[in-house]
C-alpha cells in the first residue's frame, strides 16, 4: 500500500471539491431569486421555490427562471419602454397641447376667407334647444 498520508490527502481533497460543487450548484441555481429580489419583483417567491425545484428536474427550469426575474424592473413593470418621470411627461404633453393649438389655428384661418362674416357656435346650448347659429356682420 502507498503512504497513508497521501491516501488521506487524497480523501480529503476528493471530499473539499465534492462540497464546493454541491454548494456551487446551489449558488447557481439562487440567481434568478437574487436577480428577482434585487429588483422587488413581485413572484420572487414563486422564482425562488422554482428554482429548489430546478435542482430536481435536471436544471431545465434554470434559464426559464432566469428570464422570468429579468423582465421585471421596478422602473418600467413588465414593459420594454423606459416609463416617462412625471416632469417628461408634462412638458411632452405639453408640446403636444401647443402643436395642435398652432394646427388648429391654421386651419381656421384657411377655412375663413377674409372679409367673411365671423359664425359663433355656444359652446354650451342648453338641453333639449337646438344650437343656434349667429351671425355677426358688422358695419366696418
Amino acid at each position: 500500500m502507498g503512504d497513508p498520508f497521501l491516501n488521506y490527502l487524497a480523501l480529503g481533497i476528493l471530499f473539499f471539491v465534492a462540497v464546493v460543487l454541491f454548494y456551487g450548484v446551489i449558488a447557481i441555481h439562487d440567481i434568478p431569486y437574487r436577480i428577482a429580489k434585487s429588483r422587488d419583483h413581485p413572484h420572487q417567491d414563486a422564482i425562488h421555490a422554482a428554482g429548489w425545484v430546478s435542482l430536481f428536474t435536471l436544471h431545465v427550469l434554470w434559464p426559464f427562471l432566469w428570464i422570468w426575474a429579468m423582465t421585471y424592473r421596478p422602473e418600467r413593470g413588465w414593459g420594454f419602454k423606459a416609463a416617462p418621470t412625471d416632469e417628461t411627461e408634462r412638458t411632452a404633453l405639453a408640446e403636444e397641447v401647443a402643436e395642435l393649438r398652432r394646427r388648429v389655428a391654421h386651419l381656421e384661418a384657411q377655412a375663413r376667407p377674409v372679409g367673411s362674416p365671423e359664425v359663433r357656435v355656444p359652446t354650451r346650448p342648453e338641453a333639449g334647444a337646438a344650437p343656434e347659429l349667429r351671425q355677426d356682420v358688422g358695419a366696418r
